[in-house]
């Protein structure tokens, strides 16, 4: 019997809350708590030594995201062992970063008690449920990563378009030069430069120069007008 209990280290850098977790662990009779553990470094000397089967982890210790920093070393070495992180933040960064660095679950510690006892018995078992809040998150980074993707291929095919003078201007305007240091730089009339980049902004369906800097900022291609223009 002692041999399928559920053998569990809490790591939390706040006494009163550590405490608080290390007693629902003991109060479950198929429990067993290995250790306690307020830093990041301490959870992985702990699973070092000690035989683990879940570990609940905080995830702002130490440093900021201390526990993801520490699961991904624990991971790295002991894949068996299973993460369940505890936290206070909701920010799609820690979301997704926590289940990044292989946390098989994801509880607040405003859960209920019940809820939390309940993802370290589903963490043993190798289940990682998707709870409704990081359904939600996931839903939008699928429809922001196919947004992304249809605004690549809309901006790559216009792209393939642009003259090698039309490269240039945009070079500038992506350098924060306004028209007139453009009609300067490249030595001609202020109004051919406009012309071009309304040009420039029809092939883009933009109204403003801005949203065309913009959105090559946000696809991250700003870098291909160097290299087009190198190869040009």
């Amino acid at each position: 019997m002692e041999s399928s209990r559920i053998r569990v280290l809490v790591a939390e850098d706040l006494e009163v809350l550590r405490e608080h977790f290390c007693q629902l662990v003991k109060k479950e009779a198929d429990f067993e708590l290995v250790g306690q553990a307020s830093s990041g470094k301490e959870a992985y000397a702990i699973a070092s030594i000690e035989p683990l089967d879940v570990i609940l982890m905080d995830i702002e210790m130490d440093v900021k995201h201390d526990g993801i920093i520490a699961a991904k070393r624990i991971l790295d070495e002991f894949p068996h062992i299973r993460i369940v992180f505890l936290t206070v933040h909701e920010d799609d960064e820690t979301v997704f970063g926590a289940f990044e660095a292989g946390a098989i679950d994801y509880v607040l510690k405003t859960a209920a008690s019940s809820e939390i006892m309940k993802s370290i018995r589903m963490a043993r078992d190798g289940i990682s449920p998707i709870r409704p809040e990081i359904a939600y998150k996931i839903r939008n980074e699928f429809t922001r990563i196919r947004k992304n993707q249809a605004n690549m291929f809309d901006a790559m095919s216009i792209l393939s378009q642009l003259t090698p003078t039309e490269m240039e201007i945009i070079e500038l305007l992506l350098k924060d030069q306004k028209v007139q240091e453009i009609a300067q730089t490249r030595q001609v009339e202020l109004s051919t430069i406009k012309s071009q980049i309304n040009v420039i902004l029809k092939k883009f369906h933009k109204k403003r120069s801005k949203e065309v800097v913009k959105l090559l900022q946000e696809l991250n291609v700003t870098h291909l007008f160097h290299k087009i223009k190198r190869d040009q």
